[in-house]
């Protein structure tokens, strides 16, 4: 069967700028990942912009990125650094020239260490200091940005920050988590705001979805939980000044009743015999469920910001992205309103707190011999011919 998507369908591929530029002044930096890498050099994009531009344009007619803000404002409310500001715009412009359209990114996880120590997320002058720099991103890169993302699955960041304490700030408190919460729900808003004071282009979140069930008895009520904190409430504080939602899908998490995964209770997910990438259960048929579910309840035009799979097998991430897009497909022919799928993630990168040997990339990086070469995979090749089709 031959899978055929609109005109003017965005194809594109996705980064963070903390897992793909040397780690500067934020709290990532040093940080022993899952896999004993240290969480410090990533793969040299800083050094590399324009080679990495000739490539991301070959994977799509858009690209999701973010920028460094600890090395743009190395001070609350400072000026930002001008060198920086133009690198990153050759990088941008370069892309442009390449016909690539930019999704713009204010925050992926990462905050400067003087935000931090200012009083992070769970304070109020929190609002004051990110809308300062979303107003400085505005004044320097509207003018490049087509789309805009204010914040990148902020329910990731608020529950493992906040709540399990694997990512910065390492915080283990629900009552912190909901003082975060507030704060990060009203500077979106500022944001927004801020952001149309200089252009008309489209803003969202990427709202990362993720299809949490019971295993057991014990799970049911845990599962309702969490479906209803994570898929829910955290959409519920962010979404009403959006243009579009941004959904990023990877799995479903069983609980039993604690979570199961992979990456960390490899030994459930053997015994049951579920389909697996190397972090989760595998569940491509979670995406439209969400996609429905986001789209009969908010009816805004939807883009899928991030998806894919942690393998370092090519067919697996060929298989997964055609299940994808299938799905995609069938939800587009029903009438639902979906603008671009961006695949998760242009190259192999520093994956947080687990590490690089995680991979996810479309583009193989060696790590090991810290040449930190680019070398395009099977799944690669197969992802630039979906982009030339427009379908598969």
């Amino acid at each position: 069967m031959n899978f055929k998507f609109p005109e003017q369908f965005i194809w594109g591929t996705s980064t963070a700028a903390a897992q793909i530029e040397t780690a500067a002044n934020h709290q990532w930096k040093g940080l022993k990942a899952v896999d004993g890498y240290t969480f410090d050099r990533t793969i040299d994009h800083e050094k590399r912009r324009m080679e990495d531009a000739e490539i991301i344009s070959t994977l799509g007619n858009s690209y999701r990125m973010s920028l460094d803000w600890s090395r743009l404002q190395t001070e609350a409310n400072g000026k930002f650094d001008r060198q920086l500001v133009e690198e990153y715009r050759s990088f941008m412009k370069k892309l442009k020239e390449k016909g690539t359209s930019i999704m713009l990114v204010a925050h992926h996880f990462m905050n400067p260490n003087w935000f931090d120590e200012a009083g992070h997320w769970w304070t109020k002058n929190s609002i004051d200091h990110f809308s300062n720099y979303v107003q400085q991103l505005a004044e320097n890169f509207s003018d490049l940005a087509d789309y805009w993302n204010t914040f990148n699955e902020p329910g990731v960041y608020l529950s493992n920050g906040f709540f399990t304490g694997i990512f910065p700030p390492f915080k283990k408190n629900p009552l912190t988590l909901r003082k975060a919460l507030i704060n990060m729900s009203k500077a979106n808003e500022k944001a927004c705001a801020i952001i149309r004071d200089y252009s008309d282009a489209p803003i969202g979140i990427s709202k990362n979805s993720v299809n949490f069930y019971p295993i057991n008895k014990l799970g049911k009520l845990p599962a309702k939980l969490v479906d209803y904190i994570f898929n829910d409430l955290y959409t519920a504080r962010f979404v009403e000044p959006l243009d579009f939602l941004g959904i990023s899908y990877y799995a479903r998490m069983g609980l039993d009743p604690l979570p199961v995964s992979y990456v960390d209770t490899p030994e459930k997910i053997i015994e049951k015999k579920l389909p697996h990438d190397d972090m989760w259960e595998y569940y491509p048929e979670g995406m439209g469920i969400y996609i429905r579910r986001h789209w009969n309840k908010y009816k805004k035009p939807i883009i899928i910001t991030e998806s894919g799979v942690c393998t370092d097998d090519s067919d697996f991430r060929i298989q997964s992205t055609k299940h994808y897009l299938q799905i995609l497909h069938e939800c587009i022919k029903e009438g639902i309103d979906i603008r671009g799928y961006y695949h998760w993630s242009t190259f192999d990168n520093f994956e947080w707190n687990i590490g690089p040997t995680f991979r996810f990339g479309l583009v193989h990086v060696n790590f090991e011999d810290g040449s930190m070469t680019r070398t395009l995979k099977p799944c690669g090749e197969f992802y630039q011919e979906v982009v030339k089709q427009n379908g598969f």
